[in-house]
């Protein structure tokens, strides 16, 4: 063998030799919290995402709870977790953190975090929406809690969207019911749509909706009272004009006339 690739292979002997002797990293391995800290931030930027966990939990069970590196480690430990997947871990980390510092500079921040954290898990409006309520509540609570925050505009965004989901899957089944001709039901459905989400484009197509079960079961009253409804609030809508038409044109009584 040349002397050349006799070296590599001893090279590569020491190398693997030094890796399997090696001790497996670990929270214990550090003297201090701020250590500890230290090195937990330095595995979680280097991509080092289990290490990272371990070491903020560590800090979240060993630091008294005054102590201002707690809600930093908890802060920490929720971007781990999310950069895992593990999405309501990372949520409850960050709602942890404002329920045990809810003056801390990061609280805000944590609550928009556990916000779509909790947004990810619920990906259709056709699926169960526990996630989404959960998501819905930790914005609000943003909005309640911190009214001058900075992230307040990105708080609010979030609601329309989560609103329009919401929306989205009581209109769907709305549709379903009135498909069926399971009229009572799908009443229901468009009418919690109009009621809770007035601000989508779905409570306009509820209410179309309604003119259809209406027309289905003969409840003029209620048809006439949703048609004028959709007439003010959407004048120059072509659906509106094709389900109730023109708004009838009130006519005046002829003047009596006066006696001398």
């Amino acid at each position: 063998m040349p002397p050349v690739n006799r070296y590599l292979v001893l090279l590569l002997a020491v190398l693997a030799a030094a890796a399997c002797t090696s001790k497996p990293w670990s929270p214990k391995n550090y003297t201090s919290n701020e250590e500890l800290y230290k090195a937990s931030l330095q595995r979680l930027h280097r991509g080092k995402i289990d290490d990272a966990i371990m070491g903020f939990e560590a800090l979240t069970l060993d630091l008294p709870a005054r102590d201002t590196l707690l809600s930093r480690a908890q802060y920490y430990l929720g971007q781990a977790h999310e950069k895992k997947g593990e999405h309501i871990l990372a949520a409850q980390s960050w709602s942890r953190l404002m329920e045990s510092f809810p003056d801390d500079s990061l609280a805000d921040d944590a609550l928009l975090l556990a916000g779509k954290s909790y947004r990810k898990l619920w990906r259709k409006s056709s699926l169960d929406a526990t996630y989404g309520e959960s998501a819905l509540s930790t914005f609000n609570t943003l909005l309640a809690l911190y009214p001058n925050s900075p992230l307040r505009d990105e708080a609010e965004k979030n609601i329309h969207q989560l609103e329009t989901e919401f929306a989205k899957k009581d209109y769907d089944t709305g549709v379903h019911y009135l498909r069926r001709k399971a009229y009572d039901s799908a009443i229901l459905y468009f009418k919690d749509v109009v009621k809770k989400y007035p601000q989508t484009d779905y409570s306009r197509q509820a209410q179309l909706r309604l003119v259809q079960a209406y027309d289905a079961i003969s409840y003029k009253a209620d048809r006439d009272d949703t048609c004028n409804a959709l007439r003010e609030n959407y004048p120059s809508d072509a659906q509106v004009r094709e389900h109730c038409g023109t708004a009838p044109v009130a006519t005046t009584a002829p003047a009596a006339p006066q006696t001398p």
